[in-house]
């Protein structure tokens, strides 16, 4: 979808192509690339007057949510830019000048943002020991970062899930193998196997939310609650442009492209037989086994959720760039984001 304007440039400006353009750089998560792909808008786009822009981009943000499967962090990223725009004091009288400022800080504060992986991966090293074992859960850059900084002055042994449906938790594995790491990939069914050899739970996250709870890789919940009954402690790595507004009280509050998730599969069904073949057909189901159709692994992931919410009660602490905070401090701490 495009997002429409008067003149030539913006009208042909599809800001689902620069975001998927963006996001093609493994570096930038998914908020970032919304910022950067809305600071484009604003450059392409013909608004005369604040009211017009803060439209145009409200249109690019559902544009991005409605073509985008998983819009969480999506909308994290949206919801902040569009915040920093209508809090910015518009001192100046000149539209255009405006816009050069707005773009001007989005791409300073996407520069600076991406050395926030650094500084959280610093703080969680105070809190991994040596000969730490760890249970991590599917990919995430962050976590990433932080086990590959403790492994060059630790030592650090890790267990990651297998992460299904998406199976991201092999990446994982392959790409700390491959530095030296020791690491054993765990069934999602194995996590309460094995989370009595585990010292504590480091995760990503795909958004953390009002309540200081957490949205992550589909799986994040069910280890959180082991977690709790094991008492081990269970630690969310976020950035703060991950902070989100949203106040889900359930699993099904979350915002989701899948419309059916687990929905019960309709039982094949087969044309009844004509009044001549009726009998016929009658004594040929007697003899027969029924058939079944074969359920696909694509089925399954189709009709499964991506993501999950964890309950702040589940998490002892969440590190960001901004310190690290108890679910409550990260409430807080989004209070104010958004109050200017």
């Amino acid at each position: 979808m495009a997002v429409a304007s008067s003149s030539s440039d913006a009208a042909v400006f599809d800001v689902n192509e620069a975001f998927q353009r963006i996001l093609s750089d493994e570096h930038i998560s998914t908020p970032l690339a919304a910022i950067l792909a809305l600071s484009e808008l604003i450059e392409r786009s013909d608004a005369e007057t604040m009211f017009e822009l803060v439209n145009a981009l409200n249109a690019g943000a559902k544009a991005l949510r409605q073509k985008n499967v998983n819009p969480i962090s999506l909308n994290a990223g949206c919801e902040l830019f569009i915040a920093f725009v209508t809090l910015f004091p518009h001192n100046t009288s000149s539209i255009p000048e405006l816009k050069r400022e707005l773009i001007r800080q989005s791409r300073q504060y996407a520069e600076e943002a991406l050395t926030y992986r650094d500084k959280i991966a610093n703080l969680a090293l105070g809190f991994i020991k040596d000969d730490s074992v760890i249970l991590t859960h599917s990919y995430s850059r962050v976590v990433m970062k932080t086990l590959l900084m403790a492994h060059k002055r630790k030592r650090i042994s890790v267990f990651v899930t297998e992460a299904r449906p998406r199976g991201l938790g092999i990446k994982t594995a392959e790409v700390l193998r491959a530095n030296g790491i020791p690491v054993t990939i765990v069934l999602d069914s194995a996590v309460s196997y094995v989370m009595e050899k585990v010292d504590f739970v480091l995760v990503g996250s795909e958004a953390v939310v009002e309540s200081g709870g957490l949205v992550n890789a589909v799986g994040s919940n069910q280890i959180a609650i082991i977690a709790k009954a094991a008492n081990k402690p269970f630690y969310a790595l976020a950035e703060s442009y991950k902070f989100h507004r949203l106040f889900p009280l359930s699993q099904y509050d979350l915002p989701t492209s899948k419309p059916h998730v687990l929905s019960f599969l309709p039982a094949p069904q087969s044309a009844p037989p004509t009044h001549a073949e009726g009998e016929e057909a009658t004594k040929a189901s007697r003899a027969s086994k029924p058939t079944y159709e074969p359920i696909t692994q694509e089925q399954i992931s189709q009709s499964n959720p991506d993501v999950d919410y964890t309950r702040p009660d589940l998490i002892s602490l969440v590190f960001s760039d901004v310190g690290s905070l108890t679910p409550e401090g990260v409430s807080q701490y989004l209070v104010g984001m958004f109050a200017g």
